[in-house]
């Protein structure tokens, strides 16, 4: 049975190359010169990913072509770290799409769509997006380690369409509950 949620699309994130390749305690090494766009809106085409963005049609990377980070995921963070709320850009993340009101580690391995008010994109979910050793120098010290298991969700898109900032309609036959969004969860646990 399909399941409707009513969801928030908060940020879109697209970049059109790879700009931190290793861990430094110097934040200027490693960064490439690749900009980060906050778009509106982005294109998004079946089998390969948001166009313009890094891992568009990436041989290697189309199982995660997309990347979707939960923003209650970086309140739980900046809960964990004593951190006021809104201390950390969930943007900063680099994941693709930012999304409010979804349980991203119920998605896993699982088809979904999601409809920003011009036609449905369909997604299938592969596993957890890691934090990687940058988190701590972008968002803030802690917050690699704070992120494990709620690290966000990679997906192959196997429809074209638009997705947009602002209200959106997940469907989706796994059991997604909105309360969980940002929730840790083990990796034994990861479905």
């Amino acid at each position: 049975m399909q399941r409707k949620t009513e969801v928030d699309v908060v940020a879109l994130v697209t970049s059109p190359g790879h700009n931190y390749w290793f861990h430094s305690t110097d934040p200027s090494v490693g960064v490439g010169p690749h900009p980060t766009s906050y778009p509106e809106s982005v294109d998004v085409d079946a089998g390969l990913g948001i166009r313009g963005d890094r891992f568009y049609g990436k041989v290697s990377r189309l199982a995660s072509a997309v990347s979707f980070f939960a923003a209650e995921a970086v309140e739980a963070v900046e809960d964990e770290l004593g951190l006021a709320r809104g201390a950390i850009d969930p943007r900063l993340a680099r994941r693709n799409v930012v999304v409010r009101g979804i349980d991203l580690n119920a998605l896993r391995h699982n088809d979904f769509t999601l409809d920003c008010g011009d036609g449905p994109v369909a997604f299938t979910a592969a596993g957890e997006t890691a934090p990687c050793a940058w988190m701590d120098d972008r968002l803030a010290p802690g917050a690699r380690a704070a992120l494990r298991g709620r690290g966000g969700l990679r997906a192959l898109p196997t429809t074209s369409g638009v997705l947009r900032v602002g209200p959106a309609q997940l469907e989706t036959a796994a059991d997604v509950q909105p309360e969980r969004a940002g929730h840790r969860v083990r990796r034994g646990r990861l479905p």
